[in-house]
């Protein structure tokens, strides 16, 4: 290499080609996991033509986690992929250590891709408890997390939560695709939200895929607002108890909530119904929602969700119910519950991971990845 001198006699370095810059900027990425989901980072790093960093998580005899990492971090960008599984708390502890290991090795920027964020449902005031998603948020912010990657978070609002920038994917257009193309005669289908909770999500569906929505409402199980705590004990009216206002009346008490009995709102007779969501754990109650549409009508019953977690024996029942089909993406691994249940579908979504990571590195604009995307999804 030729070595250029200037006016004064000191030697500058030669100017770089184009080509040694990119490589030098794909250097710098670094894209680690933990223990919950290796099959998708493996395929994440395969996408981006990058090789998966040197990292060993394991646990010692009393359970706590041991982080080991053999590559260099220093002034790199590092990709940490640890999403939810239903082991969801030693997930965390082992993104958290990942972070802060990388955080006091001085990396540049500690990005976390949680393509599942575990306690997301925990994210309202119940009863006496707390909301969790509030207090792994600022844990995250205080491990050294720099940016935070997810996707179809249950309520948009957690994002709020943090302290660092959240980039919330959508999963929304690749089950669309699935619909149009794996779903024969998709146009004599029906969008159904299985409790008017979901309607938000169904009637963005329903709306892009120009076809009819029907929600189920009634009876469901009680919800802890409904349960008795205390909480709504009367105030009292001894005689000794001093009022501080002149009001003759007392606090008004709560209504009792009388549900009405399960019904359909729409026509799915002779129709495909199609059940979306963002989380299928807990199945009994897509369940009994598809059995409300076999008895209305349906001729075939899918579910379509981001996230299957699919805990407990929910593959069991959910291949004993009436239910044709279950698709989920694979930012959870059920490898196992596919085992048990051969109507569970799998849609890969590393592609969209990947890209996320190359805009976020090269500091490009992610609103292409949100292109069409209404604040209904």
């Amino acid at each position: 290499m030729l070595l250029q001198r200037n006016k004064l006699g000191s030697v500058r370095p030669p100017k770089r080609c184009r080509s040694d810059m990119d490589n030098t900027s794909t250097s710098d990425i670094v894209i680690i996991n933990g223990n919950s989901h290796p099959d998708l980072a493996n395929m994440v790093a395969e996408r981006m033509g990058i090789k998966n960093g040197g990292c060993s998580v394991f646990h010692k005899s009393n359970r706590e986690t041991i982080v080991e990492i053999s590559d260099s971090v220093r002034g790199k960008d590092i990709y940490i992929i640890q999403t939810g599984t239903k082991d969801a708390n030693n997930n965390i502890m082992e993104l958290l250590i990942m972070a802060y290991a990388c955080k006091t090795s001085s990396a540049r920027s500690i990005v976390g891709v949680i393509p599942y964020l575990p306690y997301s449902k925990q994210c309202k005031m119940r009863k006496r408890g707390c909301i969790v998603s509030k207090l792994l948020a600022k844990m995250m912010c205080t491990s050294g997390l720099t940016h935070i990657i997810t996707m179809d978070l249950h309520q948009k609002e957690i994002q709020g939560f943090f302290d660092i920038p959240v980039d919330n994917l959508r999963a929304s257009p690749f089950l669309l695709q699935y619909i149009q193309e794996s779903i024969p005669d998709y146009r004599n289908s029906v969008i159904v939200a299985r409790n008017p909770g979901v309607a938000k999500k169904a009637n963005s569906y329903a709306e892009r895929l120009r076809l009819t929505l029907a929600v189920i409402h009634g009876e469901q199980k009680e919800t802890d607002a409904d349960e008795v705590d205390g909480r709504y004990s009367p105030p009292p009216t001894s005689s000794n108890r001093q009022r501080t206002t002149s009001v003759s009346v007392g606090v008004p008490e709560h209504i009792v909530k009388v549900k009405p009995p399960l019904t359909i709102v729409g026509d799915v007779s002779g129709r495909i119904a199609i059940m979306v969501d963002d989380l299928i754990d807990d199945v009994q109650a897509f369940v009994a929602a598809a059995e409300m549409l076999k008895e209305n009508g349906a001729c075939k019953i899918y579910v379509l969700a981001t996230h299957g977690l699919l805990s407990s024996d929910a593959p069991r029942q959910l291949e004993e119910s009436p239910i044709d089909e279950i698709v989920v993406t694979n930012t959870i691994p059920h490898e196992i519950q596919k085992l048990q249940c051969h109507k569970i579908k799998t849609i890969d979504i590393s592609i969209l991971i990947a890209e996320a990571i190359r805009r976020i590195h090269n500091k490009e604009s992610m609103s292409y990845l949100f292109r069409n995307v209404t604040l209904e999804d």
